[in-house]
């Protein structure tokens, strides 16, 4: 099992900036990938960056070039730093982890933060 605990939610006005840590605890070892989602009201889950492998990082798309994702290997902690936030990045945000034991692919989830961006 893997526990995940998210922090630095809150609310910003446009331009502003914040940072989400997702702190890892449990069978941490066993983790091959980790990063963010988000959820606004309405629209689907999606992804917000991830790091792959300890190395391969992805982002998506409406993201690239202001957010940034960073992981603490001794902390076990990952961050997410989001600058030049837009009212559109306002959204729950969830850290998830992904992990393989005995074969078996396993995803884990973090209980979401929000984050509110005012214009």
């Amino acid at each position: 099992q893997v526990q995940l605990v998210e922090s630095g939610g809150g609310r910003v006005q446009a331009g502003g900036s914040l940072r989400l840590s997702c702190a890892a605890s449990g069978n941490t070892f066993s983790i091959n990938a980790i990063g963010w989602y988000r959820q606004a009201p309405g629209k689907q889950r999606e992804l917000v960056a991830s790091i792959f492998g300890g190395t391969s990082i992805n982002y998506g798309d409406s993201v690239k070039g202001r957010f940034t994702i960073s992981r603490d290997n001794a902390e076990n902690t990952t961050y997410l730093q989001m600058n030049s936030l837009k009212p559109e990045d306002t959204a729950v945000y969830y850290c998830f982890a992904g992990a393989t034991r005995e074969g078996y692919e396993y995803t884990y989830w973090g209980q979401g933060t929000q984050v509110t961006v005012s214009s």
